[in-house]
Order: structure tokens, then C-alpha cells, then sequence
């Protein structure tokens, strides 16, 4: 049975931990994410959490169900990093590129985490903040509400999944992922024209993007095939794209 969790008014109240510190879903979560950092998801356990806030263990159990709760609370807070200083402008791609943006940042900014949480649905305050304004971003642009959604799905998918595939690589010890950017360099540009002549014709531009995320090309191509659909549809909120690169 699912231990019941303690409302947070009534944490407040609770007695310091021996080291001084009152406990908080917030400063649990702030441990959880230097523990990843230091240890990755194996080292985020309630024992090694209970020795960093210097408290026993199962008091953890009072403000988090258990480690999994503890897990959608960490990728809430990635989210919250992302809203806290965004704002609708009311020019919708120009809003809705700015807010993936900041997504991608706050995950990347945090691999390990990233990792353990960007596959997960939380429920939670700032999820769901996120996705209210991606819908509300579209509808008052003029979408359709099947059309918000298709749009909603690819935009929070294509933003979660570069998210994960740029942490996964940032997470990697700094060797190999040396290792994987120098094979563009070391491997693709070495080969010859004769068996491999796209490679060989494109290497210098390979080596060179592919070590950076695709993910801001591939927002604006999301983007500009979402403006074209919204044009068909006659409604008036085409915005002019950013230059290309």
C-alpha cells in the first residue's frame, strides 16, 4: 500500500533535520538533482538522499510516495526551470519557439536527470502549466482544436525527444563522447570519394553540425510546416521564419 503523503502546510511545521535544515519538496528535489549530476540514476537512492539533508531516510517518505514520485517531481522542476521568465508575446511561432527552447535548455542543463525523466507524464503543477500554454498558444492563433493537438503532440515530442538524445550524449564520461564527436573527423572525413562520395563531398559540413543539436532546425521546420497548415486554413497568423543558417 502507497504510503500517504503528508500535506505540505504540515511539513513546514515539522522540526529542523540534525544538521539544521527544514525539509521541503524543494530542497529534496535540489539533492536529487546534485546527487545525478555526481552519480547518475544509480546513485539516486533514499539512503544517499537521507545522508546528503543529514535526515533519516523514511522521513523522505512524508513529502514523496517513493523514489519514482521523487523521479516526476525532478522533471516538474526541469519544467518549471523552462516557464519561470517566459511570457506570450501573442505572435505564436515566435512564442512557441522561444518556450521549446527553454525545454531543451533546462533538460540539457541537467543530463542525468534528463535522462531518468523526459519519457515521463507527471501531472504535476508546471507540466501541466507547460501544456496549457502550448494549447492556448495555438488556439488563440487559430487552430482548430484536432489541429491544436496534432500540432501540441509533435511539438512537446520532438522537444522531450531531442532532449533526451542531447543529454544521453552529455551524460556519457567525456572520453567517449570525445571519442563519438572525433569519429566524424577521424573516420567520415578520411573516406574516399570512390566507395562513400556524399561523405566524402559533405564531410567538412558533417564534422562541423554534427556535434551540435539538431533540435533548433528541427523545431523550425515543425514550425514552418504547422504555419503553412495554418495558412491553408485561412486563418491570418503567418509569421515570417528565422533567417536560415
Amino acid at each position: 500500500m502507497a504510503k500517504r503523503v503528508v500535506p505540505e502546510e504540515r511539513r513546514r511545521r515539522r522540526r529542523p533535520t540534525k544538521g539544521g535544515v527544514v525539509l521541503s519538496e524543494r530542497l529534496i528535489v535540489e539533492a536529487a538533482l546534485r546527487l545525478l549530476r555526481e552519480h547518475g540514476s544509480a546513485g539516486l537512492t533514499a539512503r544517499r538522499l537521507g545522508l546528503a539533508l543529514d535526515c533519516d531516510p523514511s522521513t523522505l517518505y512524508r513529502y514523496f510516495r517513493g523514489m519514482d514520485d521523487l523521479t516526476l517531481a525532478i522533471g516538474d522542476a526541469l519544467i518549471g526551470q523552462a516557464l519561470d521568465g517566459w511570457h506570450p508575446t501573442g505572435r505564436w511561432r515566435h512564442d512557441l519557439r522561444g518556450l521549446g527552447l527553454r525545454i531543451h535548455a533546462a533538460y540539457v542543463s541537467h543530463p542525468q536527470a534528463a535522462v531518468l525523466t523526459a519519457s515521463r507524464v507527471s501531472g504535476r503543477a508546471n507540466e501541466l502549466a507547460a501544456d496549457e500554454a502550448v494549447l492556448d498558444v495555438l488556439r488563440t492563433a487559430g487552430f482548430p482544436p484536432a489541429d491544436t493537438v496534432r500540432v501540441y503532440q509533435a511539438f512537446i515530442d520532438t522537444t522531450l525527444a531531442f532532449a533526451a538524445l542531447d543529454a544521453a550524449s552529455l551524460a556519457l564520461p567525456d572520453a567517449v563522447r570525445g571519442a563519438d564527436e572525433d569519429m566524424w573527423r577521424s573516420t567520415y572525413a578520411r573516406l574516399p570519394a570512390a566507395t562513400h562520395p556524399r561523405i566524402a563531398e559533405t564531410a567538412p559540413l558533417l564534422a562541423a553540425r554534427m556535434v551540435t543539436s539538431a533540435y533548433p532546425t528541427a523545431l523550425d521546420m515543425l514550425l514552418s510546416s504547422a504555419e503553412r497548415d495554418l495558412a491553408g486554413l485561412g486563418v491570418r497568423g503567418a509569421e515570417p521564419g528565422p533567417p536560415s543558417a
